[in-house]
């Protein structure tokens, strides 16, 4: 499985972004796809992720009601719009994905540990 993630850049506060991510090797119907971020000097944060066994979307806190997380129709890339875009949005955004094998539950579906499969990155800067 291989994942590129594409559309980071630079954007004014208050502009949107969509980001896509590419999935080769692997079916959306088998793999769960999420997005984190990476601010400056911190640590990986989970902001969506789609689920392969019901298809359910969910944000984190810091950027529901900013973001839809989407599917093309064809179920080979997966997207993530952002609106309202604030300068703590500035981060490097990843996708991962992983098939879930003997994962329990719904809280895996958030921890970075979780996912084996990673896009390269791609830098979103939000500044005037």
């Amino acid at each position: 499985v291989q994942l590129q993630a594409s559309g980071g850049g630079l954007v004014q506060p208050g502009g949107s972004l969509r980001l896509s991510c590419a999935v080769k090797g692997g079916s959306l119907d088998d793999l769960s796809v999420a997005w984190f971020r990476q601010p400056p000097d911190l640590g990986r944060y989970w902001i969506s992720n789609i689920r392969s066994s019901d298809g359910r979307i969910d944000y984190a806190d810091s950027i529901k009601g900013r973001a839809t997380m989407s599917t093309n129709a064809a179920r080979t890339t997966v997207f993530l719009e952002m609106r309202d875009l604030k300068p703590g949005d500035t981060a490097v955004y990843y996708c991962a994905a992983d098939f879930g094998t003997a994962k329990y539950g719904t809280a895996w579906y958030s921890r970075a540990g979780e996912y084996l499969y990673w896009g390269q990155g791609t830098q979103v800067t939000v500044s005037s």
